[in-house]
């Protein structure tokens, strides 16, 4: 009997589900394994690489870009930004804002950080590629501090970047631990030795020391003083182009206006209070190093003057307002950080407090059954 021929039945082929309207699509260019995703926003189609081969990852990308589009937060340029485009644009705000430390940004952005990270797209940057730069500046031997400077020029121009909505997330930037700020400061026995040999220096420094030891004013506040801000008859000093652009008006001391007056003989209103032989003062630090080290005053900075002046007025009870009023001092908390207590603050401290104990008496009993002295109890009995 011959067997019946078997019949195989074609397998029909799988057509693949189609993806729902308005959830975009995934697809793969000729000869890539890279998942790029399709969508389509305001009647127009978009087409970016995710970058990853994982399909699951790839869905989650998709996902987000969907949820952009939803909320209208989506934005073309943000997946093809760079962190040098970030930065430039930061440093252009700068400029039109008139930002005082727009040229030091511009220094840290050409040197260090343009060649590091300005090819990086904005969204690739990572905490495991900042911390990669940290590292290199790291062994070039920058300080934390400078590092720090460095990551916070291009944080700060990532917060601004999302405020604008070019990007959904700022990536955590790994700063690195700071020492502590300075506490040098000029002690009172030191103050007539200094004076001394900041006159021997020459009587711009001699009144560039006064000024900053009374009213513990920035360098470049000194520098830039022009003798129309003083007013001689109703002893002031008004300062106008200040670091946090807000001026400030001050009573000069007795000293202080001596010293000015000596300082803006035969000068117009449009010429500077400190001059050297005609000339403004540019650079100050080689004959301020000469006099600190004749008073005996070494590795003080004209800048600890600021946290002396700080000092001084906490000490002669002037009110923290008012003390930062004088000082330029814009927060509490920084006024705070140039506020030092010394040693002698403690001692003084501590007369104060045996000062109140004056009329109290103090009465020792005698040790009781012959305890040793390590378990001596001891009674006082104090009365007012």
């Amino acid at each position: 009997m011959a067997k019946e021929p078997i019949v195989t039945m074609a397998k029909e082929p799988k057509v693949k589900a189609k993806r729902p309207r308005g959830t975009g699509s995934l697809y793969r260019q000729p000869g890539s394994k890279i998942w790029w995703v399709q969508f389509h926003h305001n009647g127009q189609r978009y087409r970016e690489s995710t970058g990853t081969e994982n399909h699951r990852k790839a869905e989650c990308y998709l996902r987000d870009k969907l949820a952009e589009v939803s909320l209208g937060t989506y934005s073309p340029r943000a997946s093809r930004v760079t962190v040098a485009e970030l930065v430039e644009a930061k440093l252009t705000a700068d400029r039109n804002n008139a930002r005082k430390d727009v040229k030091t940004s511009e220094g840290r952005w050409n040197l260090h950080l343009k060649d590091a990270l300005g090819h990086v797209k904005a969204r690739d940057l990572s905490s495991a590629l900042l911390g990669k730069y940290v590292e290199r500046r790291l062994a070039e031997g920058a300080p934390n501090g400078t590092v720090n400077r460095e990551l916070s020029l291009v944080r700060a121009s990532f917060h601004a970047a999302r405020r604008q909505g070019l990007l959904r997330a700022v990536p955590f930037f790994p700063m690195l631990n700071e020492p502590p700020a300075r506490h040098g400061f000029l002690r009172d026995d030191q103050y007539e030795a200094l004076a001394k040999a900041c006159a021997a220096e020459g009587l711009w420094l001699r009144s560039m020391f006064e000024v900053a030891h009374a009213f513990g004013w920035r360098r470049a506040e000194l520098k830039s003083l022009k003798v129309g801000q003083l007013d001689f008859p109703a002893k002031t000093i008004r300062l106008y182009d200040t670091k946090n652009a807000s001026g400030r008006v001050v009573v000069m001391t007795q000293k202080v206006e001596e010293l000015l007056a000596a300082c803006c003989e035969g000068k117009g209103p449009d010429d500077f209070v400190f001059t050297r032989d005609g000339k403004p003062i540019v650079e100050y630090r080689k004959a301020w190093e000469r006099a600190r080290d004749a008073a005996g005053c070494p590795g003080l900075l004209l800048h600890d003057l600021r946290r002396t002046a700080v000092r001084n007025l906490r000490r002669i009870g002037v009110s923290e307002s008012v003390a930062m009023k004088i000082s330029g001092h814009k927060t509490a908390s920084m006024f705070k950080r140039y506020d030092i207590v010394s040693e002698d603050d403690i001692r003084d401290a501590s007369a104060r407090l045996d000062k109140k104990q004056i009329g109290h008496s103090s009465a020792i009993t005698n040790p009781q059954g012959g305890l040793s002295k390590e378990s001596i109890k001891v009674e006082v009995v104090s009365a007012q």
